[in-house]
């Protein structure tokens, strides 16, 4: 006899990003190494070789993976397919520093460096080894909207001596 399902499935929050990757299974195996990432479900393909569906967590947010596929017809792509990544995974964590260092140590490059951000984060940016953009930050302070807006003119002047 069926059960009623719950609409949002525990776990699962209203929006879950889902990333489209190349070798699904290497990038199960860095976001565990590099976010400590907790593997939820893993579906291959029938001949095994790619990921049809995975699941992971990192912290109480989940994310859907798959392998891309231009052998199934137009679908999503890897951004090596496309030649970039069209967004940016956002992760809060309590020791953003010791969470940089983790994920560089696994592989991630740095693409903006980690530093104390005009609105109150501490906060920088990683390209994962499948390209996908990963920022990381804490949240350190929480100022003003004036404070911040003298801070992102101060930010721009700067930028604009250089």
């Amino acid at each position: 006899m069926a059960t009623t399902a719950k609409p949002i499935p525990d776990g699962y929050h209203t929006v879950t990003p889902l990333i489209v990757v190349r070798d699904g299974t290497k990038a199960l195996e860095f976001y565990q190494r590099a976010f400590g990432a907790t593997n939820v479900r893993s579906v291959p393909t029938p001949d095994g070789k790619k990921v049809l569906h995975a699941e992971f967590n990192i912290g109480d947010s989940r994310i859907m993976l798959m392998d891309e596929m231009p052998e199934m017809g137009p679908g999503p792509g890897s951004p090596q397919s496309l030649g970039g990544t069209s967004c940016n995974l956002h992760i809060y964590t309590k020791d953003v520093d010791a969470a940089w260092k983790k994920a560089l140590d696994a592989g991630a490059k740095v693409s903006m460096p980690l530093a104390d951000q005009f609105w109150g984060d501490r906060y920088g940016k990683l390209k994962d080894p499948f390209g996908h953009e990963w920022s990381l930050a804490t949240h350190i302070e929480d100022p003003t909207q004036e404070e911040m807006k003298k801070r992102m003119e101060a930010m721009a002047s700067q930028m604009a001596r250089k």
